[in-house]
Formats: structure tokens, C-alpha cells, sequence
């Protein structure tokens, strides 16, 4: 199976827009496409893609963040593959490029958040040599 990891692109925003679904994020293309385009306005933000056979089957997101009380970090927004091509290397291709784009911004760590209910998800993490941390509650304020 030859897989690759490019730089997420508009053109990808359909294909995004149905993995997102797939984790439980239902956006129209359009909003995606305008996530996309603020991600690629971004120097601390990026986007990639895995693409098998000129589809897009996984994508994953970052940024560089900067916090008062903690030395910078790079952190991954999200992290979907396509539900029919999960097992195959997909998500640690993705997660290779992402560790070496934290390298490039010259960040020493890479951080992640999963929903407690994702085990599988934390088992594939934790193979991958992450770190349980610590457990957070989040909260969101509607300011409509």
C-alpha cells in the first residue's frame, strides 16, 4: 500500500469534511474550507493529509502553542483516518510528519487531548510511546 502525507490544500475540504463526520464533527464544506484557509493564514498552524490512491484517507492538525507557564509545545488538534483504512499506518505516517514539524518550529514536545470514551484511540497513542499526563475537565462558555 503506498500512502504519503502532503500539506492539506482547499481542494481536500469535501474529503476533510467527511472524516471529520467520521469523528463526530459534522461541518459543512464550506466551514471546513474555511478552517482550512485560516489554518494555511497561520505561522503556527498547519495541516497534513494522508493520500492513498488519490484519496484522501486521514488528516491530521497542528500548532505551535505558547503559554505564560509552560515552555512552548506543538499540539495536535486532531488526528482522523478513514474508519475503512484504520490499522494500516496511516495515523503513524501522519504522526511522524507532525513530530517532525514540532522539530522544525523547534519545539521539544508534542501534546495531544482524547475523549475519554476514544480507549482505542489511547491505546494506538500510547503504543506510539505518548504519555498519560493528566486527566481535565473543559469547559466552553457560549458568547452567543
Amino acid at each position: 500500500m503506498d500512502i504519503y502525507a502532503r500539506q492539506m490544500s482547499s481542494e481536500d475540504a469535501a474529503a476533510v469534511a467527511g472524516l471529520c463526520s467520521q469523528l463526530g464533527y459534522p461541518l459543512s464544506s464550506h466551514q471546513i474550507l474555511q478552517n482550512i484557509n485560516a489554518v494555511h493564514a497561520s505561522k503556527d498552524h498547519d495541516a497534513f493529509v494522508a493520500i492513498y490512491d488519490s484519496h484522501v484517507v486521514g488528516w491530521i492538525g497542528l500548532a505551535q502553542v505558547i503559554m505564560i507557564e509552560s515552555l512552548p509545545f506543538c499540539e495536535i488538534n486532531g488526528l482522523v483516518i478513514d474508519e475503512t483504512h484504520r490499522g494500516k499506518g496511516i495515523g503513524k505516517l501522519l504522526l511522524e510528519r507532525a513530530k517532525q514539524w514540532a522539530k522544525e518550529k523547534g519545539n521539544d514536545t508534542l501534546r495531544l487531548r482524547c475523549n475519554v470514551k476514544r480507549t482505542e484511540a489511547h491505546e494506538f497513542y500510547r503504543h506510539l510511546g505518548f504519555q498519560e499526563t493528566k486527566k481535565q475537565t473543559v469547559f466552553v462558555l457560549d458568547l452567543q
